[in-house]
């Protein structure tokens, strides 16, 4: 698989004019519908090591030195040096994050971020990590003057963090974030999928945190 350009990512505002996604039904929810923001936020289905952007996200574990899932696709991606440099941080703590070069992956960096393993028991905890993950992330890729960003779906592989309560976070935080950073230099923020389940559960909350563009 060849490289994807930002060029070839869709746009929520895209997806809502084209018909793949559906806005929300009116009393579906209580959550503010960003529709000004919805030309900044995407959907991508497909490999994030392949993207061409300013930075993808890799949900790493606290040694940052690899690991499996997305974590050890992007190091198997980026190349040796992408370990060199990570041996260099001292790790990174849960809901924190730390950038690198991008090495051989298309993306010029990669913002490495520490999700929660979920416990159902402490939910609340768990999603205050996630959402610290998600901001500092974001955080990170402002510092560090990333104008694209692509994010994997954090914690929910075998850190187990169910799918749509993680959606709901990602969502939430970037929409938050965006809002309140009117002036920041981020353009994109792409969340990317790989299977069919996590796309279709990514479909179904978008529109209740993002609303079609007025005409």
């Amino acid at each position: 698989m060849s490289k994807v350009g930002v060029s070839k990512i869709p746009t929520v505002a895209q997806l809502f004019k084209s018909g793949a996604l559906k806005p929300a039904a009116p009393s579906s929810s209580s959550l503010p519908a960003y529709s000004h923001l919805s030309n900044r936020v995407a959907l991508w289905q497909g490999d994030i090591t392949k993207l061409e952007v300013d930075g993808i996200v890799n949900a790493a574990n606290e040694s940052l030195l690899g690991g499996g899932g997305v974590d050890g696709a992007i190091h198997r991606a980026a190349g040796p040096e992408l370990v060199k440099e990570c041996r260099t941080l001292n790790g990174c703590k849960t809901g924190d994050a730390k950038v690198t070069k991008g090495y051989k992956l298309p993306a010029k960096h990669v913002v490495h971020t520490v999700g929660p393993i979920y416990s159902r028991s402490n939910a609340g905890t768990s999603r205050s990590k996630l959402q610290s993950a998600y901001r500092r992330s974001l955080e990170a890729a402002t510092e560090a003057d990333i104008k694209t960003i692509a994010f994997p779906s954090i914690s929910t592989g075998v850190y187990g963090y169910p799918i749509e309560e993680a959606t709901n976070v990602s969502l939430e935080v970037t929409g938050e974030y965006l809002a309140d950073k009117e002036s920041s230099q981020l353009e994109l923020v792409v969340f990317c999928v790989f299977g069919d389940a996590d796309k279709h559960v990514y479909e179904q909350v978008i529109p209740k945190h993002f609303s079609p563009q007025s005409d």
